[in-house]
């Protein structure tokens, strides 16, 4: 006889918690580390040449999206902690949020005029003033 599972059940503990929490009882940002958390230790297990995210920071607040961006940065290091080289990989993301800016070594900015799209390279400075620009924009909308 064969066992039919489907998914994985997940249950978390928080530094300096004591009590445990299945994903439903999580907010939105938790899920994400949560779910991050596991894709980065499968990374280390079994890693992949490339990762690609979109707006995975969305849910996070500052501090969250800080550790975020030092956790890819670490992740994609071709040394891991002990000093030992590793396969290279590439993590691409997108953002609308500065702290995943501030780690990135390359920036592409995306523009839409009519049914088109345009791909072009930014440099770190273009980057953080399109997303400055995006915010400020968003918060006028929302007054």
């Amino acid at each position: 006889r064969i066992a039919t599972y489907s998914g994985i059940s997940i249950k978390v503990q928080f530094v300096g918690g004591a009590d445990t929490y299945t994903m439903q009882q999580l907010s939105g940002g938790q899920k994400t580390m949560v779910a991050l958390c596991l894709i980065f230790a499968i990374q280390r297990c079994d890693p992949a040449p490339f990762y690609l995210f979109d707006e995975i920071d969305a849910n996070l607040d500052a501090a969250h999206r800080a550790s975020l961006a030092k956790m890819i940065a670490r992740q994609a290091s071709e040394m891991d902690e002990s000093g030992e080289e590793r396969p290279a990989t590439q993590f691409v993301t997108t953002t609308f949020r500065p702290e995943l800016i501030h780690s990135g070594d390359k920036f592409y900015g995306v523009t839409h005029r009519g049914k088109a799209s345009t791909i072009r390279t930014i440099d770190k400075a273009e980057a953080l003033r399109i997303i400055t620009e995006d915010q400020s924009r968003l918060r006028q909308h929302a007054a």
